[in-house]
C-alpha cells in the first residue's frame, strides 16, 4: 500500500469524480453498481486503503470501545496468555482508535462472573471479548448482548449462538479425541487409563466435558487392545495433601491404571501428586505452554502437551472486531486454531514464535 495514494489518484484513473468515489468509499449509497464495481477495480490494481481514522471522523463516529472478560490471570497462569494476545493486538490497533478495557473475574466463582458481565453490560461497549466458561452464565450475557446489538466474540469455550460475532479456540471435542490417540500409543493391552478434570463446576463447562466425550470416543475406536477407561472430578487440586491421598486411592482401585490425560493446564498438579516411581511409569497428556508443564515435559514427567494457540485467541479476538467494525470485513464465525502436538524435542520452536511478530496484522 502507498500512503501517496488519494481519492483524487481513484478519480482519475476510474474517470468518475472525486465525490463519486467518496460515495463508494464511505458506502454511502445512490451510487450504480458498474460505477461501484469500476471504482473497486481501480481500488484493487493500485492497492488502496482508506485512512481508517478519518473514515471513522467522516462518519462522525466515536472511537470504539472493546470489554474484555476474563477470568484473572493472576490466579492461573493459563489465562495471562490470551491477556497477552489481546494486549499486544489493542497496542498494534490503537491508532485506529480502539480502546480496550480489561475486566478479571474470580474463576471459579460464577456468580461473580455474571455480577461483572452486568456492570460491563451497563456500560454499553462497542463490543465484548469473552472467555464464556461458565455455560449457564454465558447465556445471560448472550441475551443481553444480542438485545442490546453488541457484537461478541469468543474464545476457549464455544457456544452455539447466532449472535456471536466470532468463535475463535480449540475444537474441544476434536483435541479429545487428539488426546486420546496420544495416550494410546504408550498403552498396552489390559492397561487404564483415566482422563481426569482438575476443575471446578465442571459439569457448567462445556469445553472440559467436550474433551472428555472425545477422549472415550477415540478409544471406542480402539479393537486391538483392551483399555480400561476412567473419568473423574478433583476439586482440591490446590491441596497437595489431599490430591496424594486421592490418588493412591485411584491407584489402590486400579492396578493398571497407566495414563492420565487432564483436560485443562493443570498437568503439573497431577504430577506433583505422584511420587517419584509412579511419575516415571505413568503417561501424562495435558495442554498448553505454562512454566510448571514445560519444566515437567523436559523432565519426561509429562508426556505430551497439546498447545491450544491462547496467545493468539486473545490477539485474534481483538482483530476480529477491528477488521469487522472498521475494517468492515467479513468475518468467520468459527475460527478454530491448530492443535499443536508439542514434546521436548520441538518446544523451543513454539516458545519462540510466541515472541515474534503475531501471524496477522493490519
Amino acid at each position: 500500500m502507498s500512503s501517496k495514494i488519494t481519492i483524487k489518484d481513484i478519480a482519475q484513473k476510474s474517470g468518475i469524480s472525486t465525490g463519486t468515489v467518496d460515495r463508494v468509499l464511505h458506502n454511502r449509497g445512490n451510487v450504480a453498481p458498474d460505477v461501484v464495481a469500476r471504482v473497486m477495480e481501480v481500488i484493487e490494481q493500485i492497492g488502496y486503503e482508506p485512512n481508517i481514522m478519518a473514515r471513522s471522523l467522516a462518519n462522525n463516529k466515536k472511537p470504539l470501545r472493546i470489554a474484555v472478560i476474563l477470568p484473572d490471570y493472576r490466579t492461573d497462569p493459563y489465562w495471562a496468555q490470551p491477556k497477552e494476545g489481546a494486549e499486544w493486538a489493542a497496542a498494534s490497533v490503537k491508532h485506529y482508535g480502539l480502546s480496550v478495557e480489561f475486566h478479571y473475574f474470580p474463576l471459579f466463582q460464577p456468580k461473580n462472573y455474571l455480577k461483572l458481565v452486568r456492570l460491563v453490560l451497563a456500560t454499553k461497549p462497542d463490543g465484548i471479548l469473552t472467555a464464556p466458561i461458565f455455560q449457564k452464565e454465558a447465556q445471560y450475557l448472550l441475551s443481553e448482548s444480542s438485545a442490546l446489538k453488541i457484537p461478541l466474540v469468543i474464545i476457549n469455550t464455544f457456544l452455539d449462538h447466532p449472535e456471536i460475532l466470532s468463535y475463535i479456540g480449540q475444537d474441544s471435542y476434536q483435541s479429545g479425541i487428539l488426546a486420546g490417540r496420544l495416550l494410546n500409543f504408550g498403552l498396552r493391552d489390559g492397561d487404564h487409563v483415566m482422563v481426569l478434570n482438575l476443575d471446578k463446576e465442571v459439569q457448567n463447562a462445556r469445553h472440559l466435558l467436550d474433551k472428555e466425550r472425545g477422549f472415550k470416543d477415540f478409544f471406542e475406536t480402539v479393537t486391538n487392545k483392551n483399555i480400561g477407561i476412567h473419568a473423574a472430578i478433583f476439586e482440591d487440586f490446590d491441596d497437595l495433601p489431599k490430591m496424594r491421598h486421592w490418588l493412591k486411592t485411584q491407584f489402590d482401585q486400579n492396578p493398571n491404571l497407566n495414563g492420565f490425560f487432564i483436560t485443562n493446564s493443570r498437568a503439573y498438579k497431577l504430577v506433583e501428586g505422584l511420587d517419584e516411581a509412579t511419575q516415571n511409569r505413568v503417561k501424562i497428556v495435558g495442554f498448553d505452554l505454562i512454566a510448571p508443564n514445560l519444566s515437567l515435559l523436559a523432565e519426561g514427567k509429562i508426556r505430551f502437551l497439546i498447545n491450544q494457540n491462547a496467545w493468539h485467541q486473545g490477539y485474534l479476538g481483538i482483530m476480529t472486531f477491528v477488521n469487522s467494525l472498521i475494517m468492515r470485513k467479513e468475518t468467520p464465525r468459527t475460527q478454530y486454531l491448530p492443535l499443536d502436538i508439542i514434546v521436548n524435542e520441538n518446544v523451543e520452536y513454539y516458545l519462540k514464535r510466541t515472541l515474534e511478530m503475531p501471524m496477522m496484522v493490519v
